[in-house]
């Protein structure tokens, strides 16, 4: 990048980032959370060819999008600061049901959907996974500005969330072998999945030892103030946001499970930790968080919506209502209320690149045709800009019944306890 591309980010930066105030004040009068005007914000400019053009070409492109990227790193790992490891591993059982359920019911809808339109299996089952992942990088900061991180809400989308990172890997995969053999170039797929797998054996080993044996000694090295710890902090992201990476888990995962790693030295820290955990709050949605929701923002392409609406709202719905229905499974279950299950399966649908990527993979393999491209950028989009909207309206309306703690069963034995109380009393 030359001096001049330099100064040409700087100075679209800087005006973007004044955008972004602005129209976050004006969100904030309906309490809606500051960070959205960064969305919208990248949305207007998608459409101003000047900007757009810089910032999708060329070097000062490469720059924009590698903050984006940290953005990620940066607000997932503040993410999984907050979470409550125990609390989570409580809940396990029940976030891999919540997992399961609402992956299988897109991808059945998504495959129904591509077969009743006349498209071939292999389309189909393709087009059935793009409707499984869920991307909550995009949906944890509003989780975060309504405090309900820690709370059954929170717990499930993240959880599950991060779990269905794995289908993102699963589904890459397909793809990648699905166009070597339409296109005849020669790979090892037994090699590549073998690969993965290590890959994932290796990270969690390197996790559990780190967060049990390493993390705590290596907090008392120098002295536990925010400028040290914070330096701490960003040696664990790096090093596990790049390790996932490269072991194919993805950003997301990496980013959340440092976060959870470097929790218990803060909490060692008392005060100081505390204190590391503001500075890295404003970092997170103050800067990176900021160039993320503009990255979001510049993504949104909602002309397909318009070239062929049918198709492109069908592929939303598939994966909109799939989603809810398998949330919505876990009511009679008992494992949620109704409200909660309204909250986390539109949560769930949050959405970013993945199917983006995929479409256009399959598309330079000439493996779907342009109109289903363009719909499937289209439903992408549509979901960028409805679920965090939705999701708001719905905290807002719900906001102290969605507060319940993460695990359910102690307050329904709370209430069989009071209940028996109360029975004996009558006696």
């Amino acid at each position: 990048m030359t001096e001049a591309q330099l100064g040409e980010l700087l100075l679209i930066l800087a005006l973007l980032f004044g955008l972004s105030y602005l129209t976050g004040g004006l969100l904030l009068k309906f309490r809606i959370p500051v960070i959205l005007g960064a969305l919208f914000v990248g949305m207007g400019i998608h459409y101003t060819t000047v900007i757009d053009r810089i910032l999708t070409n060329g070097a000062t492109a490469t720059g924009f999008n590698f903050l984006a990227q940290l953005g990620v790193l940066f607000l997932l790992f503040y993410i999984g600061l907050q979470i409550d490891f125990s609390e989570i591993k409580k809940l396990s059982k029940d976030i891999v049901w919540a997992t399961v359920l609402n992956t299988a019911f897109p991808f059945l809808f998504g495959v129904l959907v591509m077969l009743l339109l006349g498209y071939g299996w292999m389309v189909a089952f393709v087009i059935g996974l793009t409707r499984m992942p869920t991307a909550e990088a995009v949906i944890v900061p509003i989780l975060d500005e309504f405090n309900l991180i820690k709370t059954r809400v929170g717990s499930f989308i993240v959880g599950a969330g991060v779990l269905d990172d794995v289908i993102e890997v699963f589904l890459v995969a397909v793809v990648s072998i699905w166009i070597a053999q339409a296109t005849g170039v020669h790979m090892s797929t037994e090699r590549e999945i073998g690969d993965v797998i290590l890959g994932t054996i290796i990270f969690i080993v390197a996790t559990y030892i780190v967060y049990n044996w390493i993390i705590k000694p290596i907090s008392k090295w120098v002295k536990p103030k925010p400028a040290n710890l914070v330096l701490l902090s960003m040696f664990i992201l790096l090093a596990f946001g790049g390790f996932s990476q490269y072991a194919q888990l993805g950003l997301v995962v990496g980013a959340i499970v440092a976060g959870i790693i470097m929790r218990p030295a803060l909490n060692l820290a008392k005060e100081m930790g505390e204190e590391t955990v503001h500075v890295l709050r404003a970092i997170s949605y103050g800067f990176f968080g900021v160039v993320f929701f503009l990255w979001i923002g510049l993504s949104v392409d909602l002309t397909g919506l318009f070239e062929h609406p049918e198709l492109a709202i069908l592929l939303f719905l598939a994966a909109f209502v799939g989603k809810l229905v398998g949330i919505f499974l876990m009511v009679p279950m008992k494992k949620i209320t109704v409200k909660e299950a309204w909250t986390i399966g539109i949560g769930l649908n949050a959405r970013l690149t993945t199917e983006i990527i995929v479409a256009k993979l399959l598309y330079d393999a000439h493996l779907i045709d342009v109109e289903l491209f363009t719909a499937l950028v289209a439903a992408s989009s549509v979901s960028t800009v409805v679920v965090p909207l939705l999701f708001t309206l719905f905290v807002k309306m719900w906001g102290k019944e969605l507060q319940a703690p993460p695990v359910l069963e102690v307050s329904q034995q709370h209430i069989k306890t009071k209940k028996l109380h109360d029975f004996k009393g009558e006696d």
